[in-house]
């Protein structure tokens, strides 16, 4: 060779390299058996569920009314202010979904609807639902 000659270009192979391929399909291969053999094997032994302890399904919804004439309601039921807390917490005491939908008619004030959501947490009430039109049906 000539010293100033630049040098040869390494050979190029044009074979694909196989072994990490078949690493990976061996590896997901086996993570396929263990998924399978443990979902055969895998049984899950969970207790009965104490039926005297678990409370039941609630039959309906509570709806907090705020009607056009300055009165409040739950259920149909008319409630003054003053009792409004007691009332319910003693609805909401032993119920699982501690949700309430509150109906305002659009002539109520904004700060009394805040006031009466207010006294519902105050009771423990944890949820609320807004019903639009102004009054449930």
């Amino acid at each position: 060779m000539h010293p100033s000659a630049p040098p040869a270009p390494p050979e190029i192979h044009r074979e694909i390299n196989v072994t990490p391929l078949i690493d990976v399909l061996l590896v997901l291969f086996i993570t396929y058996i263990v998924i399978i053999f443990s979902r055969l094997v895998a049984d899950v032994q969970l207790p009965a569920p104490d039926l005297e302890t678990t409370p039941g399904p609630t039959p309906h919804q509570i709806v907090l009314e705020l009607t056009a004439d300055g009165e409040y309601a739950v259920n149909g039921q008319r409630v003054p202010l003053s009792e409004l807390p007691d009332f319910l917490t003693t609805i909401f005491r032993h119920r699982p979904l501690k949700l309430l939908f509150v109906s305002s008619d659009p002539s109520r004030r904004y700060a009394e609807v805040i006031e009466a959501v207010d006294l519902a947490k105050g009771a423990g009430v944890d949820e609320f639902a807004f019903m639009p039109g102004g009054g449930a049906r």
